[in-house]
């Protein structure tokens, strides 16, 4: 009887889910067109930056500058004469310009000082502030690479040292910002609908009905938790499979079914947060202003903007006892590591605690606040 509760109660929100076109029209964006923008429009490295160069030295220093800028992170430079450069930067044709001088090489390689002059378009100001100090490191490392063999020719080294960029060799800033992006937005949406469909019961006034039904207040959070699960792991599915994996091109390295079944514990967790939370707000506008001091510093603290060695000891500390830390934690090791659950399971488990203490937290402030048996 208490099952057949649960599932009624729980076709109940899914229909009153479906009936809300605005609303399922929010859930499908943010799980398809906010994923694909925040992976395009990542501006902390550069992506296909026009240059042009004018190379007035001609000697194998100056060509092994111009061979530093290629794709993806700037187009195929344009070789170009002084005349032609102040044109192309007028009409916004290039965001960068190189100006190699005259007997450059000769100078370096005589200890003097000699300038390149980089002129950049500041009206494109993130690919400006991001590309400045850029081209600047790629010149000076190849500058000194430069000088560095010239010193050493004839000499043996005893020591060869060859790198390997491990997970992701293209180092392409897309996959990362969708991943990061798919990971807030099921965190945040189950906190929403959850709360949410909470606080329709309450606007409704359909809350009376529930006090005088045959049902208990466990059977009630059940029921408005495992509708939000379902909704929200499958649209996890789809936007993994086609958003990440077919649009943005992302290799999974890892089992997806692992990494739903950690999606399945991290809804359990929050979505008992934001019921939570939805007994605190008398409204929907309360309940976004709740939001705003809750979940933010969530999201921000969890790993996904910042790594977390990045930040204090005790921040980290104190992360640890939270869901998202723990599931950013586990996604990333499977999705981007290929992890199995021998090194993700101290992260399952935790989740399985804090779903849990979580669930019983929430359970007894809605148990007193409508006065269930």
């Amino acid at each position: 009887m208490r099952g057949k509760n649960i599932y009624y109660l729980g076709c109940k929100e899914l229909m009153s889910l479906w009936r809300d076109p605005i609303l399922i029209g929010f859930i499908v964006f943010a799980f398809t067109v906010t994923i694909y923008v925040a992976a395009m429009a990542e501006s902390d490295t550069l992506h296909k930056a026009t240059i042009s160069i004018v190379d007035e030295d001609q000697s194998e220093l100056s060509k092994r500058i111009i061979e530093l800028f290629h794709p993806p992170y700037f187009n195929t430079p344009n070789i170009t004469d002084l005349h032609h450069l102040d044109e192309r930067m007028n009409a916004s044709l290039d965001s960068f310009s190189i100006i190699i001088p005259i007997h450059f090489e000769r100078d370096v390689l005589a200890g003097k000082r000699p300038a390149i002059q980089l002129n950049i378009d500041a009206t494109r100001i993130s690919q400006a502030l991001t590309g400045n100090k850029h081209i600047q490191q790629l010149i000076l490392d190849e500058i000194g690479a430069f000088l560095q063999k010239q010193s050493l020719k004839g000499i043996s080294l005893p020591v060869d040292i060859s790198y390997r960029v491990l997970f992701n060799p293209d180092m392409n800033v897309r996959w990362y910002g969708g991943l990061r992006q798919l990971i807030d937005i099921i965190t945040l949406l189950s906190i929403v609908l959850s709360g949410a469909a909470l606080i329709r019961e309450r606007e409704y006034g359909t809350v009376e009905h529930l006090l005088v039904m045959p049902v208990t207040s466990f059977e009630i959070m059940l029921s408005k938790i495992w509708p939000i699960q379902l909704v929200v792991l499958v649209l996890t599915f789809f936007s993994l499979e086609f958003v990440i994996k077919l649009v943005i091109s992302m290799p999974i390295e890892g089992s997806v079914f692992l990494f739903m079944i950690g999606v399945f514990l991290v809804l359990f967790a929050t979505s008992s947060l934001g019921i939570f939370l939805g007994t605190f707000a008398r409204s929907m506008p309360q309940f976004a202003l709740i939001l705003i001091m809750i979940v933010l510093p969530l999201q921000i603290l969890s790993g996904t903007v910042t790594p977390r060695e990045s930040m204090p000891t005790f921040i980290q500390n104190i992360m640890l006892i939270t869901p998202n830390t723990n599931f950013v934690m586990l996604s990333q090791s499977i999705l981007y590591r290929g992890a199995g659950l021998e090194a993700v399971w101290p992260q399952f488990l935790y989740l399985f605690l804090i779903g849990a203490a979580l669930f019983l937290i929430s359970l007894s402030r809605f148990r007193s606040t409508l006065s269930f048996r």
